[in-house]
C-alpha cells in the first residue's frame, strides 16, 4: 500500500491516540512518538504500529503519533483508519468477525 498524501485519524481525547501519517521519500517506517508513558509502553506502541502498517503492506511512510494511553486494539485501528486514507482506499469493508 503506498502512502500518497497526510492523513489523521484519532483524537487528543483520554484513552485514545492521534495518528498522523504522511509520505516518506525513504524506504522504511519512521515514528515520531509523543506519550506520556512512553518509558513504561513506548516499545509496544511502536510494535503495534509497525505491526499494523507491515500487514498492511504499507513500506514507506514518516507516523506521527500522540498517545493519550490507548489500548492496542485503539491504536491497531486508528493506524488502519489514517493508512487507508493516506493511500486513497475508498471501497466498503466488511469489518464482521465470523466466530
Amino acid at each position: 500500500m503506498e502512502i500518497k498524501k497526510v492523513s489523521i485519524a484519532g483524537t487528543l481525547e483520554s484513552s485514545d491516540i492521534q495518528v498522523r501519517i504522511e509520505p516518506r521519500e525513504e524506504a522504511g517506517i519512521e515514528i515520531e512518538l509523543n506519550s506520556s508513558v512512553e518509558k513504561q509502553f513506548g516499545r509496544q506502541i511502536r510494535k503495534v504500529i509497525n505491526t499494523t502498517l507491515e500487514t498492511m503492506g504499507v513500506e514507506s511512510a514518516k507516523v506521527i503519533a500522540t498517545d493519550k494511553g490507548a489500548l492496542d486494539c485503539v491504536i491497531k485501528a486508528r493506524v488502519e483508519c489514517a493508512a487507508f486514507r493516506a493511500a486513497g482506499v475508498t471501497q466498503n469493508f466488511d469489518w464482521e468477525v465470523v466466530g
